[in-house]
């Protein structure tokens, strides 16, 4: 059986198929050239990150296609009703990136609270001229201990971010449409834990207590932090999207940002992805990665781990 893996696979994943017997092929296909290379190769499976798509077209034209398998989260780049109803199994790798995701968003939160994304552009430009004068810029920044977080999705990895949140010593509020209270485990050494319950309230509500926020929800049609949100946040609120762009109105971000409304914003995710709005990557109140949520090493090869786990599974 054949498994072509177009946006890659770890060499784990890669390992676990080979040894199932299957033939893993790597290279990255055209999307215009997928569909003729699926159906002219019979091939069995295919894996996608977020850059390739399977359309109904794509679905149609290769019969010999029975699996597609979504390295990560989102799943906004297949047509998965679809692909069900026609009798394939889709699925995708929620939780092998989850821990990752989590960790990025304080990456930048530490980052943004020190101005660390400021001064590392500034310091080498004029760090030895204007020492003092930077200095005095960049201090006044804020713990995060004892400050509110507000976790908007609290699905796996607002769960992980809640974790972390906890270790440090802030306050969680977080917000999901099924969960009326979620239980957080905190893990330590020599296999103790201590286990905290976590309560859901409406986003209108969240928004109007939390100094920081931050969005765990799958792609919408509408930006969840729009306009009128913003108005009803905090003065010097700080606002993080690692989830998919779209869901904070840029926009009106921007308006904020040059008000002092909010104080921060810090983005891996663009409404105009791969091509961020130029007023977005020339903030400087803007803390910016170019979508790697998911790329860490250890994440990847859970990721590929996993897909072969399922893929073996599913054609087995």
């Amino acid at each position: 059986m054949k498994v072509l893996a177009n946006d890659g696979i770890s060499a784990g994943g890669k390992k676990t198929l080979e040894e199932a017997g299957f033939e893993v092929i790597t290279i990255k296909v055209a999307q215009e050239q997928l569909a003729n290379y699926l159906r002219e190769n019979k091939i069995d499976a295919i894996v996608v990150r977020s850059a390739t798509k399977v359309r109904k077209d794509l679905i149609n034209a290769c019969p010999d296609l029975k699996v597609i398998g979504r390295a990560g989260v989102g799943m906004d780049n297949i047509d998965v009703k679809y692909a069900r109803e026609k009798g394939l199994y889709v699925f995708n790798t929620p939780s092998a990136s989850s821990s990752s995701v989590a960790e990025l968003v304080f990456a930048h939160l530490f980052g943004a609270v020190r101005f660390l994304h400021a001064a590392n552009r500034n310091m080498p430009l004029e760090g030895d001229s204007r020492f003092k004068e930077l200095k005095k810029n960049y201090s006044g920044g804020r713990e995060l201990r004892g400050k509110t977080i507000g976790i908007i999705g609290f699905g796996r990895i607002g769960r992980e971010v809640a974790k972390i949140a906890l270790g440090i010593g802030m306050k969680v509020i977080a917000s999901d449409r099924e969960e009326g209270e979620a239980e957080i485990t905190l893990e330590f050494y020599n296999h103790q834990e201590i286990k905290i319950p976590i309560k859901t309230e409406p986003v209108e509500d969240l928004i109007k207590h939390s100094d920081f926020i931050t969005i765990h929800v799958p792609a919408q049609d509408e930006p969840v932090l729009g306009r009128d949100e913003i108005q009803n946040m905090k003065n010097g609120v700080g606002l993080i999207n690692t989830s998919r762009g779209g869901l904070i109105d840029e926009v009106a971000l921007v308006e904020a940002l040059d008000s002092g409304k909010v104080a921060f914003a810090a983005l891996d995710t663009f409404k105009n992805e791969p091509s961020p709005a130029i007023k977005i990557l020339m903030n400087g109140k803007i803390s910016l990665s170019p979508h790697i949520g998911a790329a860490t090493g250890e994440a990847q090869d859970r990721i590929g781990v996993e897909l072969a786990d399922e893929i073996i599974n599913a054609l087995k």
